[in-house]
């Protein structure tokens, strides 16, 4: 059978191919590197040719990991928000990630390669934890290559039907990308609604700065909810007025509390949209009167740089 001119570019540029690609989406651009890895693979004509594709995507990403580990360690969590700002749910985004990582340690960075996603944000929240860059490089190491190793060998066993579906491709091109363009316009319809959605739930009120100062200055604080991760807290200070709690388990925190006492919900998330859900949810199970903090912690650290009894330094 004869090559198309997409196996042509794909053969001469290999390993170059193989390295921006990874190295792209470990920098987390929605850029899929596994076809990319499968495609080169099945190209390959001896043992010696694997091994090099190997050796270029595990680079590629240990670079990616190694320069979101250091923005997680120089800058914190503040990178981990600016990544979840991408996601369609920030407010799980910085919890759920946090919390993979406390459940598997060490090994979320090997297991991570295989969760979308989960690849860019585990490096910088293993920088804001303190994990030990030599630990952190041969975790790294390990789970890239397990994630290439098994998607150049199975390029590499598919290479008959890899190849006709390239020679498909090379002849099918004005149509495979209309049928991509349609998919990608899908794609942004689907992520536009999610947004028209979260901006729908978040149009509840909130309780601002301003209210919290004046609150405080009549000494009638509200009940609160901290919905921060335990490290966070470690990292930034306690709210000594606040109850800690994770977002699915609000009811519980407030059990105990008069349905008709104000509640402000807080999170340390983008868009505030981890104190969104939270306060839905409290308003679902009969609370009265319930509002996130605009501008979650941020906000609320802004107060207490005045009023440092409103913020308790681990």
């Amino acid at each position: 059978m004869e090559q198309g001119w997409v196996t042509e570019f794909f053969h001469q540029h290999s390993n170059l191919l193989v390295f921006v690609n990874v190295l792209l989406q470990q920098l987390g651009l929605p850029v899929p590197a596994v076809p990319t890895m499968m495609f080169n693979a099945s190209q390959a004509t001896h043992f010696n040719q694997l091994l090099i594709l190997l050796v270029a995507a595990i680079s590629a990403s240990l670079i990616a990991d190694m320069l979101w580990y250091q923005a997680g360690k120089v800058f914190g969590y503040k990178v981990l928000k600016f990544l979840c700002k991408m996601s369609i749910n920030p407010g799980s985004c910085v919890n759920q990630t946090e919390a993979r990582f406390h459940r598997w340690g060490v090994w979320s960075l090997v297991v991570g390669k295989f969760i979308p996603g989960f690849s860019t944000v585990a490096p910088p929240v293993a920088g804001a934890l303190g994990m030990p860059r030599a630990s952190f490089m041969l975790a790294s190491a390990i789970g890239a290559g397990l994630w290439a190793g098994l998607a150049l060998i199975a390029g590499f066993a598919l290479q008959a039907q890899i190849e006709t579906t390239l020679t498909f491709l090379s002849l099918q091109g004005v149509r495979i990308i209309a049928v991509f363009v349609a998919m990608l316009l899908s794609w942004l319809a689907w992520k536009f609604w999610q947004k028209k959605r979260f901006e729908k739930l978040a149009a509840i009120p909130h309780f601002s700065a301003t209210d919290m100062v004046a609150s405080y200055q009549r000494k009638n604080m509200p009940r609160i909810i901290d919905l921060r991760s335990p490290a966070l807290i470690a990292e930034t200070g306690v709210i000594p007025l606040a109850v800690v709690s994770e977002t699915k388990q609000v009811g519980v925190a407030a059990k105990d509390w008069p349905l008709n006492e104000m509640i402000i919900t807080i999170c340390a998330c983008p868009g505030d949209a981890g104190a969104v859900h939270a306060a839905h949810t409290l308003k679902q199970l009969g609370y009265l009167d319930v509002r996130p903090l605009a501008g979650g912690f941020d906000a609320w650290r802004e107060i207490a740089v005045d009023r440092p009894d409103l913020l308790i330094k681990a």
